[in-house]
C-alpha cells in the first residue's frame, strides 16, 4: 500500500493585535472560574484558537464578546467532561504496586545483569574496558600495548560502554529483542548517535516496538542532551500539557513572544491531542531551527489507524470528536508550514514549522 502523498502548504500569518489583546482578559476570566486548575492555560489557548479561526467571520467590534462567550463554553465543556469521568471512576481498578523493594534482591539482580552484559562483549572489548575502568589504565597505555592510538582506544571504549548499557538493560529486564532491528536501534540510543538514529529510523521503530520503547528510557537518559531539541512521549492527557510546555519553553528561548508563542503552543496541543484521542500512543518532537532562519519545527508521529481522507480531515470545521480543540485544520491555520504523511493502518506523521521572522 503506497503512502498518502505528503502535503506541504505555506500558511499565511495574519498578525492580529486585537486578538492578542484578548489574552489578559481571557486569563482573568479563566482564573476567576477555575483558579489554578492544571487546564487553565489549555482553556485560554483553546479559546484563542477558536477566536483566531473565526476572526475573518466576525466584525472587529464583536471579537471581545465572542471571546467571552467562547471561553465560558470551553470551561463548561471541561466541567461536564470532568463530571462524567468522576461518575465513572468507580468502574476503574488500579491495583497498587508494592512500595518497598527488597534491597538485597535488587542488588543481586543488578549484579547478575552486569555479569551477563559483560559476558556478551567480545574478549577484546571486555579486556580493554576492565583494564580502563577497573584497573585505571590510561588510553595511551592501552594504545601502546595494542599497537593502536589513544583516540582509537577512546572511541572503542565509547562504543563498548554503549553496547554494555544495552546488554545490561536487556539482561535486567530478562528479555531478548523481538526483531533484528532492536539491538541496532537501542545501540544508537545508548551512544546518542543521532546520525545513525536517523539512518535506522529509530523514532518509528520505538513507536512500533513496545519492548524497545520501554528499554529506551534508561538509555536515552545516558546520552548528552541536545539543547535545541525536545522529545515528548504521548500516551495520555498529561502528556498534552507536557508537550505544550516544552514547545513554549523552547520557543521562548528562540525569541518567540505574544500571539506567535500562543499559536505555536496551541498547535502543539492540537496534534498531541489527536494522538491521545485516536491512537495508542506516539511522540511529539520539537526542534529549534536556525537555518534558513530562526523557527520551531514540530513533528508528531503515531502508529494509529492513519487518515484515509486527508482532504476531508483538513477541512475547516471538520472534527471526528466532540472534545476541546479544532484538530488538524486549526493547527494548519496557526502554523507557517504544515504537511501530513499518512498510510491507513500504518500511522500518521504531521510536520509543522513556525518562523520567527515576519514574512514580507
Amino acid at each position: 500500500m503506497s503512502p498518502t502523498p505528503a502535503r506541504d502548504e505555506p500558511q499565511s500569518r495574519a498578525e492580529s493585535a486585537e486578538v492578542a489583546a484578548l489574552l489578559p482578559m481571557l486569563r482573568r476570566i479563566v482564573a476567576a472560574r477555575v483558579g489554578s486548575h492544571p487546564a487553565a492555560e489549555d482553556i485560554v489557548q483553546e479559546t484563542l484558537l477558536r477566536v483566531l479561526t473565526a476572526e475573518d467571520r466576525i466584525q472587529s467590534g464583536m471579537l471581545e464578546p465572542y471571546a467571552i462567550t467562547t471561553v465560558r463554553n470551553v470551561i463548561a465543556t471541561m466541567w461536564r467532561t470532568n463530571d462524567r469521568h468522576a461518575r465513572n471512576q468507580h468502574r476503574m481498578h488500579d491495583p497498587s504496586e508494592p512500595e518497598v523493594a527488597e534491597d538485597l534482591l535488587v542488588a543481586s539482580e543488578e549484579q547478575s545483569a552486569i555479569s551477563a552484559a559483560l559476558g556478551r562483549l567480545t574478549d577484546r572489548e571486555r579486556e580493554i574496558l576492565l583494564a580502563h575502568e577497573v584497573s585505571g589504565q590510561a588510553t595511551q597505555s592501552l594504545a601502546d600495548e595494542t599497537g593502536s592510538t589513544a583516540g582509537a582506544i577512546a572511541a572503542q571504549l565509547k562504543r563498548t560502554r554503549a553496547r554494555l548499557r544495552v546488554e545490561y538493560v536487556l539482561a535486567l529486564e530478562g528479555v531478548e529483542p523481538p526483531t533484528d532491528r532492536c539491538r541496532p536501534v537501542l545501540l544508537t540510543l545508548s551512544s546518542a548517535d543521532r546520525r545513525r538514529q536517523r539512518e535506522v529510523d529509530a523514532d518509528r521503530h520505538l513507536l512500533e516496538c513496545d519492548v524497545c520503547a520501554r528499554l529506551s528510557q534508561p538509555l536515552l537518559g545516558r546520552g548528552p542532551a541536545r539543547q535545541g531539541e525536545i522529545h515528548v512521549s504521548i500516551t495520555g492527557d498529561p502528556d498534552i500539557v507536557a508537550a505544550r510546555q516544552a514547545a513554549r519553553e523552547l520557543a521562548l528561548r528562540a525569541g518567540f513572544a505574544g500571539t506567535d508563542l500562543t499559536m505555536l503552543a496551541t498547535a502543539v496541543s492540537e496534534v498531541a491531542r489527536n494522538i491521545v484521542r485516536f491512537t495508542s500512543g506516539g511522540e511529539v518532537s520539537i526542534e529549534l531551527l536556525e537555518r534558513p532562519r530562526t523557527g520551531i519545527r514540530v513533528v508528531a508521529r503515531d502508529t494509529g489507524p492513519g487518515i484515509r481522507d486527508i482532504d476531508r480531515a483538513l477541512e475547516d470545521g471538520f472534527s471526528t470528536y466532540n472534545g476541546l480543540g479544532l484538530g488538524l485544520p486549526g493547527s494548519r491555520r496557526l502554523m507557517d508550514e504544515f504537511s501530513i504523511v499518512s498510510e491507513p493502518g500504518q500511522g500518521t506523521t504531521v510536520t509543522m514549522t513556525k518562523w520567527i521572522e515576519k514574512k514580507g
